[in-house]
């Protein structure tokens, strides 16, 4: 059977779940609004593999997440093991390049992946991303300015990009 590798960790915006498979981290969850089931979620999502805590494959993620609250931290280099459309997956790594400390709206991502007129699939995709953080969903505003929406909640999207504007300016 397959190991799926989860760990724990305190964050400014509250404690933070990670999973990884031996390809990558497959999610980063924001634990307060999901309660005290993560053991269940994380089951749910991975029918099939054996849950390790605090393995080997979670380790380098979990370093990278502290390593960015702590300043030390810009770009991710861990793997990841991304689980979804072909669609998503685009709308995903174009998330990745939007740059530390700067934010973009959906229209651009819909441009950046050559589907301008997918930007309310652009919104959706951005909702389902597994791997808060690190794919930053968070850096994606609505074309007007405001924050649109997030999630896991807009104090959490607000924290990461006040966040991130903070560590620019130091």
């Amino acid at each position: 059977m397959e190991e799926l590798h989860y760990g724990y960790m305190d964050s400014p915006v509250g404690r933070l779940g990670l999973a990884a498979s031996f390809k990558g981290l497959v999610s980063l969850d924001f634990l307060n609004s999901m309660g005290n089931n993560y053991i269940e979620i994380l089951n749910n999502r991975n029918p099939g593999k054996v849950l390790i805590k605090d393995g080997s494959f979670v380790q380098e993620p979990l370093e990278q997440v502290r390593e960015y609250f702590m300043g030390q931290r810009q770009n991710f280099t861990c793997s990841l093991d991304l689980a979804g459309t072909i669609f998503q997956k685009m709308v995903w790594q174009a998330l990745r390049e939007v740059p530390y400390g700067k934010t973009c709206s959906y229209e651009d991502i819909a441009s950046k992946i050559d589907n301008n007129k997918a930007v309310r699939a652009v919104g959706q995709a951005n909702g389902k991303n597994p791997i808060a953080i690190i794919v930053p969903c968070h850096r994606v505003i609505r074309k007007s300015g405001h924050l649109g929406g997030y999630s896991s909640g807009l104090d959490i999207k607000r924290f990461l990009l006040n966040w991130e504007e903070k560590i620019l300016n130091v």
